[in-house]
């Protein structure tokens, strides 16, 4: 098949109906995910064409959703379970850290649990409380999850692929301000490595690393600095739990400066894990110290302080500034 131009929604909703035909064990379960097709509509049709014992309506309760999809991996199924927004997932953070992620290593390696667990994060939709939130940092810090998140509909497609075939729990972080962003799509392709960091940008002057909500602020950064004579460098991290430090290194070695984008408050956020390990290994290719932009160690704001919390195009650009004055 060619390449298509679709929306990060509409591939993320082809790579779960791919999954659905492709193995009969995949089942998708959620608040709302069946008739309604999600909130964003991201199942949309899929509980029409597949039967509601493989598109599931849940009760509303993260917990339940949690338990029966780890109890279904036990049994063999491949569950994509979907949190209706970021702020709901605390009532499920027990089950996912003290089962989900540890059942692998109680079992000395004997079983793994296949679950993926789809929540649309971060901000820029003018939400209400619990419904705009970055909680990426708290699933990095456990051992035994694995935390992605895709910035194109090309990524969405693939490492949607990509993470339900995992024989270990994905936690699949998706940007909701860009489920409307539109790109190519090619479903034929090879798929680059789920865990690997993708150079978006090449540049000389300055290294941009981001993820998610924040990788289409930096490609803007990029553009803007262009006009003023500077090559930034944008590094899209794509996966948050491993991180591929390889390739931010490499860019890193080659710019001498790094800074690191993401929506989710600075303060022990995942840009810290990013800046410490590549001042520990560039250290003597920096000409400046690593700089991170991200929200503020605050609750998340009222919508209309939103664009005042979020780190945009002026925030960016002042770091960069900040970090090419050195």
């Amino acid at each position: 098949m060619s390449a298509q131009k679709m929306s990060i929604a509409k591939a993320l909703n082809t790579s779960l109906r791919k999954a659905l035909e492709s193995d009969p064990k995949v089942l998708i379960m959620g608040e709302d995910v069946g008739k309604l097709g999600g909130v964003f509509r991201i199942t949309d049709g899929l509980q029409k064409d597949f039967g509601e014992e493989r598109v599931i309506d849940t009760p509303l309760a993260e917990s339940g959703i949690i338990g029966t999809a780890i109890g279904l991996a036990l049994r063999g199924y491949r569950p994509v379970a979907e949190i209706q927004f970021d702020g709901f997932v605390f009532p499920g953070y027990d089950q996912i850290v003290t089962q989900l992620a540890k059942m692998h290593a109680r079992s000395l390696g004997k079983v793994r649990l296949p679950v993926v667990i789809r929540i649309p994060y971060a901000g820029g939709i003018g939400a209400v409380e619990h419904h705009s939130e970055s909680p990426e940092a708290l699933f990095a810090h456990v051992a035994g999850l694995k935390i992605v998140s895709p910035a194109t509909p090309s990524d969405a497609y693939w490492m949607l692929q990509q993470a339900i075939e995992c024989d270990d729990p994905v936690i699949f972080f998706e940007p909701k301000s860009r489920y409307w962003d539109k790109g190519e799509v090619d479903t034929s392709a090879l798929p680059f490595p789920l865990h690997g960091a993708r150079v978006l940008q090449e540049g000389t002057d300055l290294t941009l690393a981001c993820y998610g909500p924040t990788v289409k602020t930096c490609l803007q950064v990029a553009a803007t600095s262009a006009e003023e004579g500077r090559s930034l460098e944008v590094v899209d991290l794509r996966s948050i739990s491993p991180i591929d430090f390889d390739t931010v290194q490499q860019s890193v070695e080659k710019t001498g400066r790094l800074v690191i984008v993401h929506e989710a408050p600075v303060f022990f956020g995942s840009g810290a894990e990013v800046a410490a390990r590549i001042t520990e290994r560039c250290f003597y290719h920096l000409e400046a110290p690593v700089l991170r932009v991200g929200g503020f160690h605050a609750p998340y704001p009222p919508a209309r302080l939103e664009e005042e919390y979020l780190p945009g195009l002026d925030r960016v650009l002042d770091s960069v500034d900040r970090a090419l004055a050195y």
